[in-house]
């Protein structure tokens, strides 16, 4: 019988390597990448915000800024003559962007 070549041992690591740095930048190109840009996109928003800007709160409220204050509060106008203060951190997204998006993806269908 003739000894085998090329037993597991023998062969190099680099095939495995490769592959796992494959692996490592599809994940950053679809994961990381993504939600970075949008945290960026969304503290550029929240920097540039002014009065009248109609927002969504993360716990689902709407409302219209009615002033921006120092302290990184926000005075919310969510219905006519009633205000909350909130913290800019919890503005998720411009309303009128959130309308777009929906009217959007009704469109498509």
């Amino acid at each position: 019988m003739a000894p085998q070549t090329g037993t597991g041992a023998d062969q190099s690591p680099l095939p495995t390597f490769l592959m796992m740095g494959a692996i490592i930048l599809v994940f950053w190109l679809f994961m990381i990448r993504p939600q970075a840009k949008k945290a960026k996109d969304q503290k550029k928003y929240i920097e540039n915000m002014q009065k009248g800007d109609k927002i969504v709160t993360i716990a689902g409220i709407h409302g219209k800024i009615n002033k921006v204050n120092e302290d990184g509060t926000i005075d919310l106008e969510t219905s006519p003559g009633s205000y909350i203060k909130i913290e800019k951190s919890a503005i998720s997204l411009e309303w009128s962007q959130n309308a777009n998006k929906a009217a959007g993806s009704v469109e498509k269908k």
